[in-house]
C-alpha cells in the first residue's frame, strides 16, 4: 500500500503544475489551500456516512477519495508523505492512550 500512496504522491506533484483545465490536482492547487482542506473535509465526511450505510463498496470508495485528497493537501502544504510515514512509525509500539498524554504535555 505505501507503494500505491508513493506512486500517488508523485503523481500529484506531478500534476499540481499543469493546466487547471486539464487536470483535477492542478484545479484544486490553483484555487488554493482552504479548497484543498474543504475537499478534504467533505470526503472524511462521506467516508463517515458510508462506514455507517452498510455498503462496503461505497466505505472502501469514500476511504480512497479521503486519501487521496489528504496527498493533495499534504503537497499543497509540501509536507511529503514520508514525513507522516515517520510519524506513525515514531508512534509505532505505543498507545493511543500514551500518544495523546505525551501530546498533551508537549502543548502545555
Amino acid at each position: 500500500m505505501v507503494d500505491t500512496l508513493t506512486q500517488l504522491e508523485q503523481t500529484i506533484a506531478a500534476r499540481r503544475k499543469a493546466d487547471p483545465s486539464q487536470s483535477y490536482v492542478a484545479q484544486l492547487h490553483a484555487r488554493g489551500l482552504p479548497v484543498m482542506a474543504r475537499k478534504l473535509g467533505e470526503e472524511a465526511v462521506e467516508a463517515v456516512v458510508a462506514s455507517l450505510s452498510g455498503e462496503r463498496e461505497e466505505m472502501v470508495g469514500e476511504a480512497a477519495d479521503v486519501l487521496f485528497h489528504l496527498l493533495v493537501l499534504l503537497s499543497g502544504r509540501d509536507i511529503p508523505l514520508s514525513d507522516v510515514l515517520a510519524e506513525l512509525a515514531r508512534r509505532e509500539g505505543m498507545s493511543g492512550l500514551e500518544e495523546k498524554a505525551a501530546r498533551a504535555e508537549q502543548e502545555s
